[in-house]
């Protein structure tokens, strides 16, 4: 193993870092740009059984050092993924990718992540029970232990590969819904999804979100995900994908000591196309800054 090498759920990364499903969509857009096998794998658009065009109206709005969106999970339906969407990606992506399944329903959960199951090019199923910005779906499973554990239980008995669970950071107690995921046999956790939030336009004295409500990213939220995936990492004994507001190697790094084995990065992509790739690069140099010979010795130092 490299330096930059870490484990994921028995899957060998050549380095922790992870495009965030939502910002890199299903990967050949950015390959355009550069070469993607350099990242550890990425997560794709969520994904659900049939296509959804997203929320109506206004679907981004600024926010002090961070932005909040409300896309609402447009994509173009489990079937179109497999069949254009994979096959494209199959052209520039030689590594096992992460596969973001969403749902409202437990059947619909079980669908996908079954379809998805069946791809040789998938390696792992990150199962997001954490969207904020649809109704009846998403976040309603994941602020419940019971609702989560249900979700993480029936997907596991109809798959073969890793299941991560992708958490909602908007309750009170994450680290009950990440215990009862473990309990019901995931193999991981990734979180924090985004915060909710909203902003009002001051001239129009409305919202300025089609949706009202959106989820809050960016810099602004990492202090808060690193609390959280500190106190998730403490209380279970799979591992955990941390993200919220990484945005430079030494986030990285912080992010790892609290306990990640591996990061997910997410709005960074949206202001520079190619901050992790440039993260990457610049790894090496911080880990010597800070004495640090192999990235996996230092998951969880600080605790």
């Amino acid at each position: 193993m490299g330096r930059l090498n870490v484990d994921l759920c028995g899957i060998e990364l050549d380095n922790p870092v992870i495009p965030a499903s939502g910002t890199f969509g299903y990967g050949y857009s950015f390959a355009e740009l550069y070469d993607i096998n350099c990242l550890g794998t990425f997560s794709c658009k969520g994904t659900t059984r049939e296509p959804r065009f997203g929320n109506e109206g206004q679907r981004i709005a600024e926010g002090p050092a961070g932005m909040i969106n409300a896309v609402g999970l447009q994509n173009p339906g489990i079937d179109a993924v497999l069949s254009r969407e994979l096959p494209k990606l199959r052209n520039c992506f030689s590594k096992p990718m992460m596969a973001n399944v969403c749902g409202f329903s437990v059947d619909e959960y079980v669908e996908v992540a079954r379809r998805f199951d069946g791809s040789d090019q998938v390696g792992w199923l990150e199962i997001n029970v954490s969207c904020p910005n649809v109704h009846g779906g998403g976040m309603s499973f994941g602020t419940d232990c019971a609702e989560a554990a249900k979700v993480a239980k029936a997907v596991k008995a109809a798959v073969t590969k890793p299941v991560i669970m992708k958490l909602s950071p908007n309750v009170t107690d994450i680290v009950s819904i990440a215990k009862a995921c473990e309990d019901a046999g995931a193999d991981a956790v990734s979180l924090i999804n985004t915060i909710q939030a909203m902003r009002i336009d001051l001239r129009a004295r409305k919202p300025v979100l089609g949706n009202t409500f959106g989820g809050l990213s960016g810099p602004a939220v990492f202090p808060a995900a690193l609390r959280m995936v500190w106190q998730v990492a403490s209380a279970v004994s799979i591992p955990v994908v941390g993200m919220g507001g990484i945005s430079s190697a030494e986030d990285v790094i912080e992010m790892m000591m609290a306990g990640a084995a591996a990061v997910e990065i997410g709005a960074a992509n949206l202001v520079d196309p190619w901050a992790c790739r440039n993260i990457i690069d610049a790894l090496p140099a911080a880990m010597d800054k800070y004495g640090i010979k192999e990235l996996k010795d230092i998951i969880g130092c600080a605790r």
